[in-house]
């Protein structure tokens, strides 16, 4: 080999070694971290004990091969040493989930019941005095 091509071989070494310093991720280092990222909200959600089900359709974005295998993992650990679900105290989840489900006010079953609780503009109900 030529000193010249010896020289551009250790020179592309260097650049794609380099890569990495550079912030530039491989897709395997990409895979890697959204299998990670997946393993992890799937632990978490057994472990806050939603179904599986349901932590799909709060990670839309995870994948679900590694959200499933993150899930069962923790259902394993949580088995093995006798753990029990802690329930989320926080989260956008959870305060949807403790809302109650309010009626449509153009709703035609709520107007009845909507009319009958107040009075009418001008009247007073019985117990205002």
């Amino acid at each position: 080999m030529t000193p010249i091509r010896q020289t551009l071989l250790l020179a592309a070494a260097l650049l794609v070694a380099g890569c990495d310093m550079l912030g530039i991720e491989s897709t395997q280092a990409v895979a890697e971290r959204r299998e990670a990222d997946g393993k992890a909200v799937g632990g978490a959600c057994r472990h806050a004990g939603r179904a599986l089900e349901d932590c799909y359709v709060l990670n839309r974005k995870a994948d679900r091969a590694a959200v499933f295998a993150g899930w069962r993992e923790m259902n394993d650990y949580m088995r093995e040493n006798k753990i029990e679900v802690v329930a989320p105290q926080l989260g956008a989840a959870t305060e949807l989930a403790a809302k109650p489900v309010q009626a449509d006010p153009g709703d035609a079953k709520a107007a009845p019941e909507e009319k009958a609780a107040k009075p009418a503009p001008g009247k007073r109900s019985a117990h205002e005095s």
